[in-house]
Formats: C-alpha cells, structure tokens, sequence
C-alpha cells in the first residue's frame, strides 16, 4: 500500500482524497467530502522545526500595520460583542497583540498558544467570543481543534477566524500562502461551510480572508 492510500481528511475525517498540486517541496491533496486541501502528516516539520520558524515571527503589539491587520477580525467582532465580554486567543502567537486589541476596548481576554502560551486550563471555560487569527492553516488535526474551540463558545456568541482561502488550482499554484512550511492545511468557502453545516451555524465572510460563526442561542 501506498503512503497515498492511507491518507484521509483531517478535517472531516473522509477517504475520498484526490491529488491536488505538487510542488518540489510537497504534495498537497483535497478531499472530495468537505473540500480542505492539505499536506500528508509524513510531510510536517518536526515540533522542534516548527517552532523554530515560528521564533521568527516579529509580532510588535506597538506596530501600526500589525494592528491594522489584526483590525480585520478585531473591528467586526467589536460590533457584534456586548461590553466586557470575555474572551480566548487562541493561537496568540510570540507577541499577543489581538487580545490587547479586545483589552483595551474593554473586554476581558485569556489566551493560548501551544508554544508561548500552552496554559490548558483556559480551553475549559466558556466564553462569549474565541478568534484564532492566521491559526487553521498550522494546523495537524483541525476538524478536532474546531470543535473544541466551538465548544468554548456560548451560546449566541462567537468564533472568529483568520486565514487566507484557496479558490482554484491554477491560483493556488503561484499562490505564496502554500509555500510556509507551517501551513499544511488549506480551507476554502466550502471547507467553511461544511464546517458550519455541522454545526448549524452558517459562516459569515468578511474580507478575504476573515470568517465568523454565531453559535446558536439554542445551542448546549
């Protein structure tokens, strides 16, 4: 059997996978199921390597262009948001700068990050908003990081999430997003919805590249 054989979706978990693109340095397949592309595990960095890359990552909460960046998820929310809601970043990254963003509107912030942050007591609150910004792309199992963020979230609250999209094959072969060797995993507006169609929840798109759910008011 073929390393091809074995792959299945990280998302939704399927085996209907197909051949996407291949490039020198990796493949990349899509799953016929809920659409996300993605890079086979045997093709990840190792945890030492990714972190490294990451150590890389000059995320000044004082830059202007970084804040304005962030303002894409940040300034939406904002509108939708309660005064002093509470609130998880998770994915902070080596500079928390979202959560200050939140902060100094008013609201009350925790956050997470596997690396600089890797408090777990935080994934067990409950929350009145959780963004992960430039986060689902890193991601080796993000049908099951999803899904605990979404049940983080309470009920009429929110998840926000940053990440660029795929749109077709012949973009996403000059497309600079794939070449990070962290990203190793792809979404598009139908990988979203078929997210949101889990969990009753349609996505609003914002941007280019910033998606929001609102848990239902029903939901438990």
């Amino acid at each position: 059997m073929s390393e091809d054989d074995q792959l299945f979706c990280p998302l939704c978990a399927a085996q209907t996978i197909e051949r996407y693109f291949k490039d020198r340095r990796r493949g990349y397949y899509q799953c016929g199921r809920c659409q996300l592309v993605f890079v086979p595990s045997y093709q990840y960095l190792s945890a030492a390597e990714e972190k490294a890359h990451y150590d890389l990552h000059e995320n000044d909460p004082g830059d202007l262009r970084y804040r304005q960046f962030l303002g894409r998820l940040c300034e939406p929310l904002l509108e939708r948001l309660q005064s002093s809601a509470n609130g998880l970043d998770f994915g902070a990254g080596p500079g928390p700068t979202l959560s200050l963003m939140f902060e100094e509107a008013g609201h009350n912030m925790a956050i997470y990050d596997l690396y600089y942050a890797p408090d777990d007591t935080v994934l067990s609150g409950a929350y009145d908003f959780v963004t992960a910004t430039e986060v689902v792309e890193h991601l080796a199992h993000p049908g099951e990081v999803l899904n605990r963020l979404w049940s983080l979230v309470k009920p009429g609250g929110w998840l926000g999430l940053m990440t660029k999209l795929v749109s077709n094959r012949d973009a996403f072969a000059r497309w600079h997003y794939k070449n990070d060797p962290t990203h190793i995993c792809f979404f598009s507006q139908a990988a979203f919805d078929y997210v949101g169609q889990q969990w009753g929840a349609p996505p609003v798109y914002l941007h280019s590249d910033v998606i929001l759910y609102r848990k239902p008011l029903s939901s438990q």
